[in-house]
């Protein structure tokens, strides 16, 4: 049998703590230690945990597998955990409880698995440890840090709406350098002048063109079954305004990537219209933004760029 080849499909790594609502389990272990946690999850092996920040959006996600055959899955999610094999067997218990698709994972024993994202074609790893996410996107590597509370997901309804800021997020930061060093007005004429020229794709391009391809096979079954309804719909939600907005469209053609809506706010607070857009997800590379965002949405911070440079110190 041939090994099984994840190169064209959408691959997202996600660590139990984004997966599962593990707030009791991690008091264990802060406030008793890790002899008295490993003892916690054996004690509990047959109490399935209760879903996570991102439990919502990857069930959506995976549900899409029923655009392929059973055999060649478009979306693959792989558990990538600190926990050792033992711990993680409750893990893989409320995976199967929960009957998610999910088969594949990697226990790395107390050490950060994002090393292994490359290896695994991910294009998107997103965890409750900041340390690990920080850490992985410092490696070069497509990392998000999910903020909030878990939410209620009504399991009848299949929709998935996700939402990106650019900068920082789709994009590089250059431009946010500009603007953090020289102002609003600088920031506008640079991107007017460059409106043609493409930025240099940031973090999550990759785990959007993967979105894309899955839009694709929904185009291509709609076109087959007339009566299919698209379920996949993804947002641009950026403070950029005219005339920045033109480069950032530009950007887009030029990555081969697409989005069904754009929202530039120029200032407004992103939250009302995630309030509106309710998105399944929401990434942005600003925390001060998703404060008020994760209240109305399952929201994903991606610690990339300049102003996350400083706030490491």
């Amino acid at each position: 049998m041939p090994p099984y080849d994840l190169a064209d499909r959408l691959v997202v790594g996600v660590a139990s703590s984004a997966l599962f609502d593990l707030t009791e389990a991690d008091a264990v272990f802060r406030e008793e230690g890790e002899a008295r946690y490993r003892a916690y999850q054996e004690e509990h092996l047959d109490r399935t945990l209760a879903p996570g920040v991102a439990h919502p959006f990857l069930r959506r996600l995976l549900s899409l597998n029923d655009l392929a055959p059973r055999d060649d899955p478009l979306v693959e999610v792989i558990v990538l955990s600190r926990n050792d094999p033992d711990t993680g067997l409750r893990v893989m218990r409320s995976i199967q409880s929960h009957d998610l698709p999910i088969t594949r994972a990697i226990f790395t024993q107390g050490r950060s698995p994002h090393r292994f994202m490359p290896a695994l074609n991910m294009s998107l790893f997103l965890s409750a440890d900041e340390h690990d996410v920080r850490e992985a996107v410092a490696a070069g590597l497509p990392a998000g840090y999910v903020v909030g509370s878990p939410t209620e997901d009504d399991a009848e309804d299949r929709d998935l709406r996700i939402a990106f800021d650019f900068d920082g997020v789709l994009a590089d930061d250059a431009a946010e350098r500009i603007y953090q060093a020289d102002g609003l007005d600088t920031f506008r004429s640079h991107e007017s002048a460059n409106a043609r020229t493409p930025h240099v794709p940031g973090p999550l391009r990759d785990f959007l063109a993967g979105v894309n391809r899955v839009q694709q096979r929904e185009e291509e079954r709609r076109r087959r079954d007339p009566d299919y309804r698209i379920r996949v719909h993804v947002s641009l939600v950026t403070a950029r305004n005219a005339p920045a907005h033109e480069r950032a469209v530009r950007s887009l053609k030029d990555w081969g990537v697409t989005v069904n809506d754009a929202f530039f706010l120029g200032g407004i607070d992103k939250a009302a219209i995630i309030g509106v857009l309710k998105p399944h997800i929401f990434f942005d590379d600003q925390m001060g933004h998703l404060v008020g965002a994760s209240r109305n949405a399952p929201s994903v911070h991606v610690p990339f760029g300049t102003l996350n440079e400083r706030s490491d110190g």
